[in-house]
């Protein structure tokens, strides 16, 4: 079993703050887990609503007359189901005295972002739930988790094949099952077929017109599928930072299947020795890599942007963290440099420092603000980890 205190810990804290906490994420990334082990270290009442199951869905067939009188930890898991319960939740988180606080499970959608947001604002807190990190498997395991993508089925797989086979059943579900009951009506084959494009898109700035006049469709179109699979949490729209420069710079973002190893199953890459072979893998490895400093930075939205101009200067992730400006290149090279991008970058957008990940094994000065970190030393080097 993988630790995962820094989330345990995330929940235990916003449950002092807020009558009503959300776990969100994909599909299988773990959230049913992580409240059950929470749950075990409460001494409350527990009473959890798996709408999965259509006992417990019947149960909440009447929402207020099943949760009015409960005392304790309510979890409802799968509540993107039944979205008409949030309603309910208002009512009774408002209560005084408060008699139950409520943990409510579901996959990022529309569904349960927008309706929770509208219905219960300054109640609500959303804690968001991706797959396994470095900082929880360790640096020893680097090149398994980037290989096999931090899904707890497909990491922790008996073996590499079985990672496969659990990496494309996922996918097929997640099309064929999943996204239709988030309310989504798509065919699930042309779906694939644009997260496959998506796949070879990853680490390349969006450009929505060339993918509309493949499939034959309006830009909108193609912008919606988009955003579909991120407000499903497969994919990161990385955005761009905008500085007033006389510069023409770049306005759409970058786009990253959020999870490796899902990436490298669209890609049909199936074993360490065929990603190296390949001509994603530095894309795969920078996508890895600007997934793990987010979050070992535990990075907020609007914090982190990529920077790019027309002319072709470029920064992989700009932090912006209260007054403080860091960059960060990453390159899977043993020999990092500084590049004309990165002394551009340094100048133009007032940095304090730029950090180059490489694949070496030593971090060193390139400059007075300028520090090559190895990945191997990522957890050691990182600023503010």
């Amino acid at each position: 079993m993988i630790s995962r205190l820094h989330h345990i810990n995330a929940l235990r804290r916003l449950l002092k703050q807020f009558p009503i906490v959300a776990i969100i994420g994909a599909r299988q990334v773990g959230k049913t887990t992580l409240a059950r082990i929470f749950l075990r270290q409460q001494r409350t009442a527990v009473t959890l609503f798996d709408l999965e199951d259509p006992r417990n869905a019947a149960r909440l067939a009447d929402p207020m007359l099943a949760l009015k009188d409960l005392r304790g930890i309510v979890v409802i898991d799968e509540v993107q189901r039944k979205p008409e319960v949030f309603e309910v939740l208002r009512v009774l988180a408002d209560r005084s005295p408060r008699q139950a606080q409520f943990l409510v499970l579901g996959s990022a959608s529309p569904a349960i972002i927008h309706t929770s947001a509208e219905t219960l604002a300054g109640r609500i807190a959303y804690h968001e739930l991706s797959g396994f990190s470095v900082e929880e498997t360790g640096l020893a395991h680097l090149n398994k988790l980037w290989q096999r993508g931090g899904f707890p089925g497909s990491y922790l797989a008996a073996s590499q094949r079985a990672s496969v086979d659990w990496r494309s059943h996922f996918i097929r579900t997640f099309l064929e099952r999943d996204i239709p009951q988030l309310g989504i009506n798509l065919n699930a084959s042309l779906l694939y077929r644009f997260w496959s494009m998506v796949a070879h898109y990853h680490g390349q700035i969006w450009n929505s017109s060339e993918l509309a006049r493949s499939f034959g469709v309006a830009d909108t179109t193609i912008r919606k599928y988009l955003d579909l699979l991120t407000d499903a949490m497969v994919v990161r729209q990385l955005p761009p930072w905008s500085e007033n420069l006389k510069k023409r710079q770049i306005k759409s973002p970058k786009v990253y299947v959020l999870d490796s190893g899902l990436l490298h199953s669209l890609l049909n890459i199936y074993s360490y020795e065929e990603l190296q072979r390949h001509p994603k893998v530095g894309a795969s490895w920078e996508g890895f890599f600007v997934d793990q400093i987010i979050r070992l930075l535990d990075l907020r939205r609007g914090e982190y942007f990529f920077w790019g101009t027309h002319t072709g200067a470029e920064l992989d992730l700009v932090v912006m963290r209260g007054r403080k400006r860091i960059g960060f290149e990453i390159k899977r090279t043993t020999a990092p440099a500084v590049t004309p991008s990165i002394r551009s970058a340094l100048t133009d957008l007032h940095l304090h420092k730029i950090y180059v990940v490489h694949a070496g094994d030593e971090s060193f000065a390139l400059h007075k603000q300028i520090h090559a970190i190895a990945a191997s030393r990522l957890l050691k080097d990182i600023p503010w980890a």
